[in-house]
């Protein structure tokens, strides 16, 4: 019976704790790769670019990413499924070979559809480029709001080290291209590869 109790305990504590935390989610992560906005962006910028340092792909064999016509610029989206993670979907808003991008995702669930927003910026830092990566949404949508502030909390950690490895990817790409730094400068067919006219690269 005392076991009971303490459980029934427990079960309480964690539904306040659910009920009192607010139940959105906002998580960061931030890198400093050693190249141009430009280099950066030439994988940032395109959707058929993103499977290259994003850790989704890599990490879930079962995902099936379907893209439409567009894969670059404001419009340009695609939609996911999952055997593990779940279903969801993509859209770019904002699209800046400068400053970088935004986009709408969204994670299809049986709850229905829990929207989130997300960025991708670059800020210059000395001979490079900090790329920081941001998501905002709301559990609510996901979960009944009982749990909705303590999933916030694992959310966090498990979205946070997933942005991590990305942003570690992509620097890693980045700077083995070399292109876009002090010593190589982007090249015409950088500039074929990443989408780039009249030596910018398209963002639509």
């Amino acid at each position: 019976m005392t076991i009971l109790y303490v459980s029934l305990g427990i079960l309480a504590v964690l539904i306040a704790v659910g009920l009192v935390l607010p139940p959105r989610y906002s998580v960061a992560g931030s890198t400093t790769i050693d190249g141009t906005p430009a280099a950066v962006h030439a994988y940032v910028g395109h959707l058929d670019r993103w499977p290259e340092w994003m850790p989704w792909e890599t990490e879930d064999p079962s995902i099936v990413t379907s893209r439409n016509d567009r894969t670059t610029g404001v419009g340009a989206s695609q939609s996911w499924t999952s055997a593990t993670a779940g279903d969801g979907e993509d859209a770019i808003t904002e699209c800046d070979e400068q400053s970088g991008i935004a986009y709408d995702m969204a994670f299809l669930t049986k709850r229905g559809r829990a929207p989130s927003k997300a960025s991708i910026r670059y800020t210059p830092s000395g001979d490079g480029t900090k790329v920081t990566w941001t998501m905002v949404g709301d559990m609510v949508p996901m979960v009944p709001r009982a749990r909705a502030g303590g999933m916030k909390l694992l959310m966090g950690r498990m979205i946070g080290g997933q942005l991590d490895r990305g942003l570690a990817s992509l620097k890693e790409m980045v700077e083995a291209s070399g292109a876009g730094t002090a010593d190589r400068p982007l090249l015409d067919d950088d500039r074929e590869r990443s989408g780039q006219v009249g030596g910018r690269v398209a963002c639509g």
